[in-house]
């Protein structure tokens, strides 16, 4: 889909490029001060939540131009063809590898691929936008809708709303083949993410072509400054979040360090769970958590005299897996992390059946899914210390794992385990 979607980027701007030149270009400086904008907001990107990169004054000085009516009391006459191509080119121009260090180090590899499919979004929201826009006002059809009225403001508004989730879509289209998390779940993040710099991208992009029409092109520089600054506040934001991480993967490191827990352990828990995760439908935010909570999930061992052996907890006796997973929230509670991940770490040692037999609606569904991924790895680890070999010991580890589902395991869990063969691959 993402090689679709590519393909399809492509040939718009071809055909848009081709149109353009055919039938000339409406107010080549203004295409060009535009085209200008969408270049340098390029180069300027913001790393969002869940790893997503945006170009927030790109994407908004495009919108403007998909919505651009009257600039500086003039009607505009550039069409659809136009404003891709103008779009394309600026994105094409920003994405462009710069001189020196920076040329030489992306010389073999071109453009960054999340770099590469926002590009792709955006020509391909741009132009919805332009469609929706400009052959309603080149053909006059907008003429009863005053430009300072509020009922021309409305529309606009509808339309960008259009265009927010045409990108939402697209968005999370890109991020299913990436990640192969659910689609449902990868719009909803998307949609979530329109709540922050999405809403101030949507709104900065109509404001610019609203107040074109007043003061011409002085509104880029008076609308993108204050969208510059927002977006140095998502940089800091994403900072803080990356010392965050870089926190959790030390402490994560110290049970391995300290000898407790075998080498790369805790890195294996967490990539088994985010792969169940995805597999489960959890969004952006749900799985940063969790592979925040599957890196310590053994942090409480540090607090034991004795170390358990090969730090195979899942093989210790339920009531001294509790007593560690509690030992561990208790630390991470103290680290600055999230308290849902202390809460999870927490909960991860307890049985999935309630005492009236039937499940336990209270345990978190990170906690059971960490429960499963520490068990799949401590258990193989034990088969490959018996001398077993793939596929046995891998057909083994289920065995084991079905034995307990739907008391000690969750039974969904254990199923997704058996699906994501990506990762742990199949166990027959």
């Amino acid at each position: 889909m993402t090689t679709a979607l590519r393909a399809t980027a492509a040939l718009l701007l071809l055909l848009a490029c081709a149109d353009a030149l055919s039938h000339g270009i409406s107010a080549p400086l203004v295409a060009a001060a535009f085209a200008a904008v969408i270049a340098v907001g390029e180069r300027v990107r913001v790393t969002l939540p869940g790893d997503r990169e945006q170009a927030p004054i790109g994407t908004a000085v495009a919108l403007a131009y998909a919505l651009l009516g009257p600039l500086h009391g003039l009607p505009t006459t550039h069409g659809v063809a136009q404003v891709v191509a103008v779009a394309g080119i600026g994105t094409l121009a920003g994405l462009a590898p710069l001189r020196g260090h920076r040329r030489h180090r992306h010389r073999r590899c071109g453009p960054e691929p999340g770099r590469l499919d926002g590009a792709v979004r955006r020509l391909l929201t741009v132009g919805f936008a332009a469609l929706l826009f400009q052959p309603l006002y080149n053909s006059g059809a907008l003429d009863l809708l005053p430009p300072a009225g509020p009922m021309y403001g409305a529309f606009l508004t509808g339309v960008a709303a259009l265009a927010a989730l045409c990108d939402a879509t697209l968005a999370a289209v890109q991020r299913r083949a990436r990640t192969g998390l659910r689609f449902a779940a990868a719009l909803e993040d998307e949609l979530r993410s329109l709540l922050g710099i999405g809403s101030a991208i949507v709104a900065t992009g109509m404001l610019i072509s609203l107040l074109a029409g007043e003061v011409g092109l002085w509104a880029l520089p008076l609308f993108c400054a204050p969208l510059l600054l927002a977006q140095a506040a998502f940089r800091r934001a994403a900072a803080v979040r990356a010392t965050t991480g870089q926190t959790i993967e030390t402490l994560a490191r110290a049970t391995e360090v300290a000898g407790y827990t075998p080498p790369g352990h805790a890195r294996r828990v967490a990539d088994t769970a985010c792969a169940l995760g995805r597999e489960l439908g959890l969004g952006s935010r749900d799985l940063a958590l969790l592979e925040y909570a599957a890196l310590m999930h053994d942090i409480g061992q540090l607090s034991l005299v004795e170390p358990v052996p090969d730090g195979a907890t899942a093989l210790l006796p339920q009531p001294e897996q509790q007593r560690i997973a509690r030992l561990g929230s208790e630390v991470i509670s103290r680290t600055g992390v999230p308290r849902q991940v202390a809460g999870q770490v927490a909960r991860l040692a307890d049985p999935c059946q309630g005492p009236d037999g039937g499940a336990d609606r209270t345990l978190p569904l990170a906690a059971r899914i960490i429960r499963v991924a520490n068990a799949f790895d401590d258990l193989s680890a034990a088969a490959r210390r018996r001398g077993l070999t793939e596929p046995a010991g891998r057909q083994e580890v289920f065995e084991q794992l079905r034995a307990e589902r739907g008391r000690l395991y969750d039974a969904r869990v254990v199923d997704a385990l058996a699906r994501s063969a990506t990762v742990v691959g199949r166990p027959d």
